[in-house]
């Protein structure tokens, strides 16, 4: 649901459009992980991003406008960090454990209170209630459970898992791990609980080989 807009008398100058738009995104989605969408205020996203509100309606629309811009760079950003995870000149338990690695670096960022992955975390709320951000949020979680897909078809040409074995079932389950390790981690799980459940996963995904692999990466 949109933001009304709302002049604000003490900004209401300006300044010239000269920002980073990339910055400034990820400034906001700094906000909104800490508090979601509708606990984070318009002041709150305008010292952030070190815009006031007339720049940033119009550099980013409203509020939401900018929420779904956040969501959809989020997604871009992790599934290109997936694919370079998932590169296919490593063995594939490592590449797997790679993406879970990874992503427990970023839920635990802040050590303080993890905040989990910032789709999930925010976005399966307001989901509820708006159709746009439930349709970021189905194309994001599918876009990274297709980097899996993609990484087990290579595998099974390879032979590094069986040729019955179905990609997109690996890659359902493999996607079904991470965001449970999201969750979790925003739930309270350790880091290293959630560390020894990835390695479990990995090894009953990838097969009995994975056990080595996934050591080794550690």
């Amino acid at each position: 649901m949109s933001t009304p807009v709302q002049k604000d008398p003490i900004r209401s100058r300006g300044r010239p459009r000269a920002y980073d738009p990339e910055s400034a995104l990820a400034r906001a989605t700094k906000s909104f992980w800490r508090a979601g969408f509708a606990g984070t205020s318009l002041d709150e996203l305008c010292d952030a991003m070190d815009m006031n509100r007339p720049s940033l309606y119009g550099a980013f629309g409203d509020k939401r406008d900018l929420y779904l811009a956040t969501l959809e760079r989020y997604v871009a950003l992790s599934r290109a960090d997936m694919e370079q995870a998932l590169a296919a000149d490593a063995p594939l338990a490592k590449g797997v454990q790679r993406v879970y690695e990874r992503a427990l670096a970023l839920y635990f960022a802040d050590t303080a209170a993890p905040l989990g992955c910032f789709l999930i975390g925010t976005a399966a709320t307001e989901a509820a209630r708006d159709p746009g951000v439930r349709s970021v949020l189905g194309a994001g979680l599918r876009a990274l459970t297709q980097a899996f897909e993609a990484r087990f078809r290579v595998a099974r040409k390879r032979g590094e898992i069986g040729s019955a074995s179905s990609p997109k079932r690996l890659a359902d389950l493999a996607a079904a791990v991470l965001f449970s390790l999201a969750l979790r981690a925003r739930a309270g799980d350790s880091r290293a609980s959630l560390r020894a459940f990835s390695r479990s996963a990995v090894t009953l995904l990838c097969g009995a080989r994975a056990k080595s692999s996934s050591a080794r990466s550690g």
